[in-house]
Parts: C-alpha cells; structure tokens; sequence
C-alpha cells in the first residue's frame, strides 16, 4: 500500500467512524482514535463486503457501500463502549 492510499484511509477512517459514532444514541465513552480505528478498519470490511455483493463500483456515489460501511462502524462503536463500560 503507498502511502496515499494510507493517508486516504485514515481519512475515510475519520468520516466513517466519526458517521458511525453520530448514528448511534446516546453518550459513547471511546475516544477518537478508537473512533478513528474503528472507522479505518470498518471502511476496509465494508469496501471488501460491497465488492463481493458487486455494490463497489457504480456510476456516481457509491451509497450502498457507505451505508455498510457506516453499519459496521456503529456496530464497532457501540461494541467497543459496551466493553469498555464494563
């Protein structure tokens, strides 16, 4: 992987997980790099899911992928507070 495609998923990581965090209710208490984590590493096996169920590459925005890809960010967050809570 080069290096922009690094810097481009840990910005993806942001968006996402940032998106993944405001979809879920309430008070989280994890902090943004954990958000930030949680994100890149949604972003990865949203983008793997999208292209194995041939939603990837469309024409335009490819919303389908960022709603998986924000599911499982909310999914990550909500399981990572629940750990932490404990």
């Amino acid at each position: 992987m080069e290096i922009s495609g690094i810097i481009s998923a840990i910005v993806i990581g942001i968006v996402i997980g940032a998106l993944g965090r405001l979809v879920v209710p309430g008070r989280q208490r994890i902090g943004i790099l954990w958000t930030i984590l949680i994100g890149i590493v949604a972003a990865l096996i949203g983008a793997a899911i999208a292209s194995a169920i041939g939603v990837a590459d469309t024409k335009g925005v490819d919303w389908i992928e960022w709603l998986i890809q924000i599911a499982l960010a909310a999914v990550g967050v909500v399981a990572l507070d629940r750990v932490k809570s404990r």
